[in-house]
């Protein structure tokens, strides 16, 4: 984890200023969290993807940009700004460590919300008939798409050429048909055996799931829909598989994750654009301070700006809460963030981040800052541990839903909530419909078996002599 800030910092063109100090502090922080999860004896999905986008993003990002005066994005701020976006990274680390230690505390206690909600079981009958909701879908959304199956094979920079990507209805249109996909493929995987024997239902997962496969190779591949959820798609159906499962695999695939997402990433989005040319294989500070994939840091320097120049806005958590009120009938629905203040900075180009952080500051400032990543630690490791606790137990909601969540986080993180939180309550919401409440702790019901005894039987009345 040293390695690569060294690597950043050979080449430093600036002066060593204060802003460049806490980022070394930042990334410090973010690298140590990420290490203790890699080197953990427990599996701890949701910490991984935290740190993670953490240590990449708003660390060893944010530190080439500092170190080399370059950056992605035109709008530019002067030191201060540097500094107090660097601050308010680090503040919402440190809030995130004591609430996921807080939570580690208490080892013995259970959550009253969590632990109920994660134990629920997979229930045959509402997974077929999500199944069976998801290939209707399909039949009937995808040849009224524009372009019928071809659109779903087009790069995003060809949708956004027609507007599609912008547009609510096909954004709804679009999820609507990749999450359900997504969650009976996977229920259809785990579903569990029945007691009493489930011939049909093995039956017809046997023809549904090539059916499903083909769908999520539809609705959810990497050309047409953004990497982060096509990466998401994947890594839940590999950690949700009980041999990789274990402290050992989870160690060996995370950091293979990791070094993916740092060396490969930046050159994943080559199904992108319609004009694709030559990757260009380019040193590591360079693509952190050029690549707008890394515009989290950035986008924080344009909002503490934009709050000191129209103050706080409460609202713009209103407007989260309440994203499925549509414009027509809130005309003063609060925008996306990354919305606000790439228009704040006079871009033409609206699809940018906005990271928690600075989504958070936006509603109340520091205080505001530090309660979210709090809780959001605490959350955290309260799911970490559930899904530790029952990962005997494969058709439980612990084994599939912490596993989207974790990965789907960094999407979370980086924003903007607007744009995000219908697709993630979706995502969240879908498996609880095909779910059923745990009724004991056995995995599967089985016949009671008369106890067998060894031995010869007493006679009764008779009393035996040592």
């Amino acid at each position: 984890m040293a390695f690569l800030p060294a690597l950043i910092l050979q080449d430093i063109d600036t002066r060593f200023g204060p802003a460049l100090a806490v980022q070394c502090v930042v990334v410090t922080h973010a690298g140590v969290g990420l290490a203790r999860v890699l080197t953990d004896t427990s599996v701890r999905l949701v910490a991984f993807g935290f740190w993670l986008f953490a240590y990449v993003w708003l660390g060893l990002a944010p530190l080439a940009m500092l170190a080399t005066d370059t950056y992605p994005l035109e709008y530019r701020t002067g030191e201060t700004t540097a500094f107090a976006a660097a601050t308010l990274t680090e503040l919402g680390l440190l809030a995130y460590s004591a609430g996921a230690a807080l939570a580690a505390g208490r080892k013995g206690g259970r959550s009253v919300v969590l632990e109920p909600l994660l134990s629920r079981r997979l229930a045959p009958l509402p997974v077929l008939l999500l199944c069976g909701l998801a290939l209707l879908l399909a039949v009937v959304l995808i040849p009224g798409q524009e372009g019928g199956l071809r659109a779903f094979f087009t790069s995003r920079q060809a949708l956004w050429q027609k507007g599609a990507e912008s547009d609510t209805a096909h954004a709804l249109r679009a999820w609507g048909l990749a999450v359900p996909a997504f969650w009976a493929m996977v229920a259809m995987v785990h579903l569990p055996r029945l007691a009493g024997g489930d011939r049909v239902v093995r039956a017809i997962r046997w023809m549904v799931l090539p059916a499903l496969l083909v769908l999520n190779v539809i609705v959810n591949n990497p050309i047409s829909r953004p990497r982060f959820w096509a990466g998401t798609v994947l890594l839940v159906l590999l950690f949700s598989w009980r041999r990789f499962s274990t402290p050992r695999a989870f160690r060996f695939i995370a950091a293979a994750i990791t070094t993916v997402v740092l060396f490969a990433f930046p050159y994943s989005d080559y199904f992108r654009y319609d004009e694709r040319e030559a990757v260009q294989v380019v040193a590591l500070a360079e693509q952190f301070s050029v690549n707008m994939d890394y515009d989290a840091f950035q986008q924080m320097q344009t909002g503490i700006d934009y709050v000191q120049e129209n103050g706080f806005s409460p609202s713009a958590l209103l407007g989260v809460i309440l994203v499925v009120i549509p414009r027509s009938m809130w005309p003063g629905k609060p925008q996306a963030t990354g919305i606000e203040f790439a228009q704040y900075a006079g871009y033409d180009f609206h699809n940018l981040s906005a990271p928690l952080w600075i989504e958070s500051y936006l509603w109340g400032g520091p205080l505001c800052v530090a309660a979210v990543f709090c809780l959001l630690g605490a959350a955290g490791r309260r799911m970490d541990d559930i899904r530790a606790r029952l990962r005997d137990r494969q058709s439980t909601l612990a084994v599939l839903l912490v596993p989207a969540f974790a990965f789907y986080q960094l999407i979370f993180l980086r924003g903007s909530l607007m744009a995000i939180v219908a697709p993630l309550l979706l995502l969240l919401i879908v498996p609880f419909f095909i779910t059923t409440r745990a009724t004991g702790p056995a995995r599967f019901p089985s016949p009671v078996r008369p106890t067998v005894t060894t031995g010869r039987a007493p006679i009764p009345g008779h009393r035996r002599h040592p």
